[in-house]
């Protein structure tokens, strides 16, 4: 099937392969999930014209138009040249050329989000802002990486699920003076989150800090606002998750209570992170199988190299994943079939 067409160097231009000989998939990036309505016509003059009259929302929230023909992609590389400057270089502000090429590289994947905090009401941030911010700083990069952003620490965007997944939360403030006693934070937090609250003899709350999970569930049930969010945006980040037919596994909590100026730090520290690893040469590898082959350790030296952490951030000194192995002893190999980090000799 389509043995003539070189279909890695058409990957990298974000055309998927079909299982119709010489049709492709144009996959048009989103970041942030959010972008005006007036962009819907692009996908509509795509799919009628050069595609077969549908669009397929991507499962990363990439716009998907199917059934191109191969000797027509020069001419829609041409044509979404202007939707390619509107949403990366003058939205995004990413630092890439305006060309007819179309897409430079897919390595860096779109950047999913939930709707964030400009319209759900348990939203701690703005996702897709965050989201354009992350944008710049990773794309276009031959350096694979998936990011998912969400609001609050339910985590819609399922960012467990992906190399990165980044949660919005809140530090909560008390006033007591406007507390009138009648449990409904308490009532929210046992049934919403992780029960941290609880009515002390003078009717008032008590809060054990230690295990609250930064989601604001209070702020939304009390009638008088005696809880509400500080004014300081605060993340929690997910590391290594991944799905597959291998090695699928939850991602491990890496940051909490992390600025979003120095969560963007950790994100400037990605290409050169993924460049030691690969010695500086881009493979189509998921971000978590480079943490793999460095190792935990070595991943947080490189990435939090240089990074000016707040004084309120966590970080995991150690994890510890659990991967689905679906086949039985899958990691046991002969040695010589071993990937390794850094310079290959």
């Amino acid at each position: 099937m389509n043995h003539d067409i070189d279909i890695k160097k058409l990957r990298i231009n974000c055309f998927r392969q079909s299982k119709v000989p010489g049709e492709f998939m144009l996959q048009m990036r989103v970041p942030g999930s959010m972008i005006e309505a007036k962009y819907l016509q692009v996908v509509q003059d795509i799919a009628s014209k050069w595609g077969n009259g549908t669009f397929h929302i991507g499962m990363r929230q990439t716009l998907n138009m199917p059934g191109i023909k191969y000797e027509n992609i020069e001419e829609v590389n041409k044509y979404i040249r202007g939707y390619i400057h509107d949403i990366e270089i003058e939205m995004c502000d990413v630092d890439m050329e305006d060309t007819d090429a179309g897409y430079p590289t897919i390595g860096a994947r779109n950047i999913m989000s939930c709707i964030g905090n400009s319209h759900c009401i348990k939203a701690n941030a703005n996702t897709y802002k965050l989201a354009r911010k992350i944008e710049k700083i990773v794309f276009p990069s031959h350096y694979h990486i998936k990011v998912a952003v969400s609001g609050c620490p339910n985590d819609c965007g399922k960012g467990h699920f992906n190399d990165f997944g980044i949660m919005g939360v809140a530090k909560m403030e008390y006033h007591p003076e406007r507390c009138i006693g009648c449990g409904a934070c308490v009532k929210a937090c046992e049934h919403h989150a992780t029960r941290v609250l609880s009515l002390n003899k003078d009717g008032k709350v008590d809060k054990d800090t230690c295990c609250c999970v930064g989601c604001g569930e209070c702020t939304i049930a009390c009638p008088t606002s005696a809880w509400t969010r500080k004014e300081t945006k605060f993340y929690r980040v997910t590391l290594g998750g991944r799905t597959g037919k291998q090695f699928p596994r939850m991602g491990k909590l890496f940051l909490n209570w992390i600025t979003e100026d120095a969560l963007l730090q950790v994100f400037g520290n990605w290409h050169k992170f993924s460049a030691w690893v690969m010695d500086n040469k881009p493979e189509y590898i998921h971000g978590g199988h480079l943490i793999d082959i460095s190792g935990y350790a070595k991943f947080k030296e490189i990435i939090l190299d240089g990074v000016e952490l707040n004084p309120e951030c966590l970080v995991a000194e150690e994890l510890y994943w659990t991967e689905s192995e679906q086949r039985a002893n899958i990691h046991l190999k002969p040695i010589e079939q071993h990937k390794k980090a850094g310079p290959q000799n």
